[in-house]
């Protein structure tokens, strides 16, 4: 490089300095490619100046050369130096649970699971580090277990399967009972659960009804003055033409208290005097119903004149708890009409 000065007097007595320089070309700081490095943080280089590439952390190098220089026109030689990221080795198969992961290389990341049944004994998790190894080992997935069921006072527990030991395995199942005359309170079914305990224990507790009470118009099938144990039954019935109406037996239930009472209905008196019917499917006179009434819930039909057309129709009529009611349509017939010209009535004409 060459340079020149120059000196100037100036009065009294100062003196300045002027420097010219016929400067070459310089090397900016190469723009390197991704994952490539180097060492420093010059600015500018000189021709002939050499640089060192290497690759980063995590990544290995390829092809090459690995070393630039800066040329007199002030351009870097070129490289064909890559990096890509170093890979970690396969993983193990993770018995009786899944691996999730896209890719072994560095910072990938894979994750695990347990199949139902399962514990992950281990890390969740593992990521490929810088040295190409994982930061976790494979963890393990151990089965879970419960002991046996505990059993309530009083009560028992039915395995749906045979049982080993002292150990169940996750979702084995059974049904918890009481012994007479003890009830259960609480869920009869019990199951091993994903935590390693059984599902809520149940209680076995005494239930009792107090005597049950008689009905209207009814009987029961007991007199004992006494408490009757859980599921105990009582029959009912109804006197004479009364219909039971509800269930025959009452049961004590597991809330202390008897099931609904049936009751007695009465039966309908037929306040006809002359007229056709029919009942229980058949078409009878009146004066052949002995005796005079039908039961609770039994039908009878009575026969009204369409006087338009002249011709007859049945109409129904239901008992309920002893009140028949008749159809408004019905007219009942005079006695000479009934007994001399019966064949005019509208049960005997032509039927619409």
């Amino acid at each position: 490089m060459e340079h020149k000065l120059s000196l100037v007097l100036l009065y009294p007595f100062v003196i300045f300095i002027t420097v010219t320089s016929a400067q070459e070309n310089v090397c900016f700081r190469p723009e390197l490619a991704d994952n490539i490095e180097m060492e420093g943080l010059q600015r500018f280089f000189s021709p002939g100046a050499e640089l060192l590439l290497s690759c980063k952390q995590g990544f290995t190098p390829i092809l090459g050369p690995r070393k630039i220089v800066c040329a007199a026109s002030g351009e870097w030689t070129k490289s064909r130096l890559k990096c890509i990221p170093k890979r970690c080795p396969y993983p193990d198969v993770l018995s009786d649970g899944e691996m999730y992961y896209e890719d072994t290389v560095y910072q990938s990341t894979i994750n695990y699971t347990c199949n139902e049944g399962y514990t992950l004994i281990g890390a969740t998790s593992a990521v490929c580090l810088a040295n190409g190894t994982w930061s976790e080992p494979v963890p393990e997935c151990t089965s879970v277990i419960c002991g046996l069921a505990p059993i309530p006072e009083n009560g028992m527990i039915i395995y749906d399967k045979r049982i080993r030991g002292n150990i169940t395995d996750f979702g084995t199942r059974g049904t918890y009972k009481c012994r007479p005359p003890f009830v259960l309170f609480g869920e009869a079914r019990a199951e091993c659960t994903m935590n390693g305990t059984w599902t809520e224990t149940p209680e076995c507790r005494v239930v009792t009804c107090p005597p049950p009470e008689n009905i209207d118009r009814g009987f029961m099938s007991v007199d004992d003055d006494r408490d009757f144990d859980y599921m105990e039954t009582v029959k009912y019935g109804c006197h004479g033409d009364y219909v039971l109406e509800g269930s025959l037996d009452i049961v004590c239930q597991q809330n202390g208290n008897w099931s609904e009472k049936p009751s007695c209905k009465a039966p309908c008196s037929v306040g006809i005097q002359r007229a056709r019917i029919i009942y229980k499917g058949r078409k009878i006179w009146i004066n052949d119903l002995h005796p005079k009434r039908v039961l609770h819930k039994e039908l009878v039909s009575v026969f009204c004149l369409d006087k338009a057309r002249n011709c007859g129709y049945a109409v129904s009529s239901q008992c309920i708890d002893g009140k028949l009611k008749i159809p408004d349509c019905f007219e009942e017939p005079s006695r000479i009409k009934y007994d001399l010209y019966s064949s005019s009535l509208p049960s005997e004409i032509q039927q619409c």
